[in-house]
């Protein structure tokens, strides 16, 4: 039996996710990516296939720690979502586990004023 790789093991997480979280035009999915450097955040309607919002912190004026970048992103997505008049999303982790950054974000959209 073959050994799966971390990146292989990451795929199937998000699939295993993805077969339960939905979003709607009621309440869209807030998808969470983070690479080796950079955190980037979307709001999906996933009944039309949509990008309703996308935030990244590439477009941070000040760097930081990537916690610290992480809570940029939660914080601006908070903030568009508001402007545009979603208040309700679907958390979708991506695969990643719950911790670090990943929490970082959902904890500063929450703060934010989105609700999951």
């Amino acid at each position: 039996m073959a050994q799966t790789s971390p990146k292989e093991r990451l795929k199937r997480r998000h699939a295993r996710i993805r077969a339960s979280v939905k979003g709607t035009h009621e309440r869209p999915r807030l998808s969470v990516f983070r690479s080796s450097k950079h955190t980037q955040a979307q709001i999906i309607d996933d009944a039309k296939g949509v990008t309703l919002i996308s935030v990244s912190d590439l477009k941070m004026k000040k760097k930081g720690t990537k916690q610290e970048q992480a809570v940029y992103v939660g914080e601006e997505l908070a903030k568009k979502a508001l402007e545009k008049g979603i208040k309700k999303v679907v958390f979708d982790r991506g695969g990643f586990r719950y911790q670090g950054r990943v929490r970082a974000l959902a904890d500063a959209a929450r703060k934010g004023g989105l609700s999951f």
